[in-house]
C-alpha cells in the first residue's frame, strides 16, 4: 500500500488549501471530486472530505459514496464532512441559531483523544457553516465544543472516524497543522516521505520508463514551470529532449538573449527561434484581449509546428502544466467556464499527432520551486515573477503595435530593475507595468506634452487566485515613476495600481 491521502472534493474554496496543508506534512495528496471516487483505493492510506457551499439538508446536496471507505480506512470530515456524516448516519443537522463564521475558541477538549495531541483547549479554530449539527451519528463521541457549537468536533466508535466543524487548513486555526498530522501520522500512521528529493527520483524513473528512446519536444517560455519540467526530462532522457524557446517580439527587454544565455549552462538542447514579425502581423488591429490572445495562441502553434516537424520522429510534447490547471479541469463543478487561450504550449492541433507528457501536474507552484532548488537550477531562475503566456500584449491595453511594446519594455525594466536594486523584487510575488490607452498633459521644460499613462502593478500572493497591492515605499514609487517619465519617450504620467484581487484581478486584460 503506497502513503497517500484521498481528499474528496464537495466545491469548498478551501479544498485545494487541505492538499497544500496535507504536503506541507511531506505527505502525499491528491484531491478527487466527491463523484468520482477512484474504484481502487488500494494507492490511499486515509481520506478526507472537504468543505462545501452547499446544506446536507439540500434536495441536489453532494453525496459521495462512501461504503469503500467508512470504517474501511482512517477518514476526517471537515465542515460539510463532518455534517454528511451526521446527517447520513443516525445523526441530525439543522439550521444553527447563530451562523458562525470566522474565528472562534476551543472552549471543550475531551482528555487523551489522539486527533488533539499537543492541543490546548481555548485554541483558535476557523468556522464557516449556517448548519449546525444537532445529534451526533450512530457511535459518535464528542470532541470538542466551542461556546456557540456543542458538537464542533466528534468521532464514531470503533472506526477511524473523525469529524470537525472547522477548517483545519486555514491559517486562522492556529492549531490546524498539528490536527492534521495528529490525523494522519499518529492515527493512519503515514509516513513523512514526499519530499523533493524523492519526487525526482520517482519521477525521473517513471519518465525513463514511459518515453525510453522516443523523442520529446517541449516548448520554453524562460519561466520556472517549462524550466523545471525540461530539467527533469532532460535527467530521465538526456539528448532526446529538444527545447523551443519562441522570441514572440512580447516578451520584456533583452529577454530573448538573457534567457537562451541562462540556459546554456543547463545542458540543456535548446533552440531560440525569433518570430517576433509573424506575431506582430497577427496582432495587426486587435484590439480585444481575447481577440489578442487567439492571435498569439495561433501564431504560436503555427510556429511549433514547424520547428516540430524539423525534429525527425518527434513522438511526445512535453507540458509544464501544473497541479491547479489539473484540478480546474475536473472540479466539482465541471471545467472552467473561461479558460484564457494562451497556456504556453495548450491547445496544440490534432494534426500535430503528438502523445503528451506532463511531469509537474501533480506539483503546486511553490512545489515546483523546491523541486527546481532540489535539482540545482539558479535561485534567480526558480524566483522569477510569474508571466503571462502572452506577455505584454495583455499589458498594451487596445491595439498592439511595435512602438507601443518599445515603450512598456523599457518601462518595465526600468520597473523590474528598480525592485531588484531596492531589495524589493523577492518581497512581491508579480509586478509589470501597463501602457494605457489614453494620453494626458503635461509639462517638461517649458512645453506642453500630450504623452501616455503607465501603470504600475505589484501585487503579493502565493498561488495568484487571491492577491493584495504591495504598499511599495513612497520613495522608491518617486523615484521609478522619475526615471521613466526622464527617461523613456512617450510617457509623461505614472500612476499605481491599489486594488486587490478579487474584485480587481492580477492583469489588466
Amino acid at each position: 500500500m503506497q502513503n497517500n491521502v484521498l481528499i474528496l472534493d464537495f466545491g469548498s474554496q478551501y479544498t485545494q488549501l487541505i492538499a497544500r496543508r496535507v504536503r506541507e506534512l511531506n505527505i502525499y495528496s491528491e484531491i478527487h471530486p466527491y463523484n468520482k471516487v477512484p474504484e481502487d483505493l488500494s494507492s490511499f492510506k486515509a481520506v478526507i472530505l472537504s468543505g462545501s457551499p452547499s446544506s446536507v439538508r439540500a434536495e441536489d446536496a453532494p453525496t459521495p459514496d462512501l461504503s469503500n471507505i467508512k470504517g474501511k480506512l482512517p477518514l476526517l470530515g471537515v465542515c460539510y464532512g463532518a455534517q454528511f456524516m451526521a446527517h447520513n448516519f443516525g445523526g441530525e443537522v439543522a439550521p444553527s441559531n447563530i451562523r458562525e463564521y470566522g474565528r472562534a475558541k476551543l472552549s471543550m477538549i475531551k482528555d487523551d483523544e489522539a486527533l488533539f495531541t499537543a492541543i490546548n483547549q481555548d485554541t483558535q479554530v476557523w468556522m464557516s457553516h449556517s448548519d449546525t449539527i444537532a445529534a451526533l451519528p450512530t457511535g459518535g463521541v464528542r470532541l470538542a465544543s466551542t461556546t456557540d457549537v456543542a458538537n464542533a468536533a466528534y468521532r464514531i466508535d470503533g472506526e477511524e472516524t473523525y469529524a470537525i466543524q472547522f477548517h483545519p487548513e486555514v491559517y486562522h486555526t492556529t492549531d490546524g497543522k498539528q490536527l492534521l498530522e495528529n490525523f494522519l501520522v499518529h492515527i493512519a500512521g503515514l509516513e513523512q516521505s514526499w519530499t523533493p528529493a524523492a519526487f525526482v527520483d520517482t519521477t525521473v524513473a517513471s519518465l525513463k520508463k514511459k518515453i525510453g528512446d522516443d523523442k520529446v519536444v517541449l516548448g520554453l517560455s524562460g519561466g520556472v514551470d517549462s524550466t523545471v519540467a525540461a530539467i527533469l526530462l532532460h535527467k530521465a532522457i538526456g539528448k532526446n529532449l529538444y527545447c523551443i524557446f519562441v522570441n514572440n517580439g512580447l516578451l520584456r527587454k533583452n529577454e530573448f538573449s538573457a534567457v537562451l544565455e541562462q540556459y546554456k549552462g543547463m545542458g540543456l538542447n535548446v533552440k531560440g527561434v525569433d518570430s517576433s514579425e509573424r506575431f506582430m502581423t497577427a496582432l495587426k488591429d486587435l484590439s480585444d484581449p481575447e481577440a489578442k490572445r487567439k492571435a498569439i495562441g495561433n501564431a504560436f502553434i503555427e510556429v511549433f509546428d514547424v520547428e516540430a516537424t524539423a525534429i525527425k520522429d518527434v513522438v511526445y510534447l512535453a507540458q509544464g502544466t501544473i497541479y491547479p490547471d489539473v484540478i480546474e479541469s475536473v472540479s466539482v463543478n465541471g471545467p472552467s467556464v473561461t479558460i484564457k487561450s494562451h497556456h504556453n504550449v495548450g491547445g496544440l492541433p490534432d494534426f500535430m499527432k503528438l502523445k503528451i507528457v506532463e511531469p509537474l501536474r501533480m506539483l503546486f507552484k511553490d512545489e515546483v520551486r523546491r523541486v527546481g532548488a532540489q535539482m540545482g537550477i539558479d535561485p534567480l531562475l526558480l524566483g522569477r515573477h510569474p508571466f503571462p503566456g502572452p506577455g505584454l500584449a495583455i499589458r498594451i491595453l487596445g491595439d498592439v503595435t511595435a512602438e507601443k511594446v518599445r515603450i512598456l519594455q523599457e518601462v518595465d525594466a526600468i520597473f523590474i530593475d528598480g525592485l531588484r536594486k531596492w531589495d524589493l523584487y523577492d518581497k512581491v510575488w508579480q509586478a509589470g507595468a501597463m501602457l494605457l490607452p489614453v494620453n494626458s498633459v503635461g509639462v517638461m521644460g517649458d512645453e506642453r506634452t500630450y504623452e501616455k499613462v503607465v501603470a504600475l502593478r505589484a501585487v503579493e500572493s502565493t498561488d495568484g487566485m487571491t492577491a493584495d497591492w504591495v504598499n511599495l515605499p513612497y520613495e522608491f514609487l518617486q523615484e521609478t515613476s522619475n526615471h521613466i517619465i526622464n527617461r523613456v519617450k512617450g510617457v509623461n504620467r505614472v500612476v499605481y495600481d491599489i486594488s486587490s484581487k478579487p474584485p480587481a484581478t492580477i492583469e489588466w486584460e
